[in-house]
């Protein structure tokens, strides 16, 4: 019985996250979303109590897939910290033109919910961020840079700004040249040494 409702729950979740992504949090309803995963209604309520923690669920189950592609393309890229970081910014870029990408889950969940800043959706989406924040803050602190926690924060901002300028203009080399300018900022903060050894 537990792995059936293990099973089900899995599957309204996989089916939210598709129509959620897609459609937006306003733009889908409980009904739709059951529809999708194959249950009714009352299946769905009985998982989850309401809307709001559906959502929760949705970009729950983006938090750690995301975070751990980042750093996969992190570090796979080829390069010392500044390339490795640009990596990142160019492996988005290229997911970027794909016709169904919709930018980043998290800041679109937390634009259709500017006006309830006491959400569960919108302290997920905070914390995702907190989480990349503080592993380009930890990495850069294990480089010696002297401010680790600015240039994060600076990262941060060229990487979400990306998302929401191609998100406009449907053009991904704005996030080609936000990584450009991350891998500048790095480049220029790296003790003087790190820079001699081409790092």
């Amino acid at each position: 019985m537990a792995r059936s409702g293990i099973s089900t729950r899995e599957r309204i979740i996989s089916a939210a996250n598709a129509l959620f992504y897609n459609d937006g949090i306003r733009g889908v309803s409980v009904d739709a979303v059951a529809e999708k995963a194959g249950v009714t209604k009352r299946t769905l309520y009985y998982h989850f109590r309401s809307k709001d923690d559906l959502v929760a669920a949705y970009l729950t189950g983006r938090d750690q897939p995301n975070l751990a592609l980042f750093r996969q393309w992190f570090t796979k890229a080829e390069g010392g910290l500044p390339a490795k970081v640009e990596a990142i910014f160019r492996n988005l870029a290229r997911s970027a033109r794909h016709p169904k990408w919709k930018g980043c889950g998290f800041l679109r969940t937390s634009a259709e919910l500017a006006n309830m800043p006491g959400h569960p959706a919108i302290r997920i989406g905070a914390a995702h961020k907190k989480k990349f924040e503080e592993w380009l803050r930890a990495t850069f602190e294990a480089e010696g840079i002297a401010e680790p926690l600015r240039l994060a924060r600076q990262i941060l901002l060229l990487l979400d700004g990306s998302f929401a300028v191609v998100l406009l203009h449907r053009d991904s080399s704005y996030m080609e040249t936000a990584g450009e300018a991350a891998h500048a900022l790095i480049e220029a903060a790296l003790p003087a040494g790190k820079k001699r050894r081409g790092w």
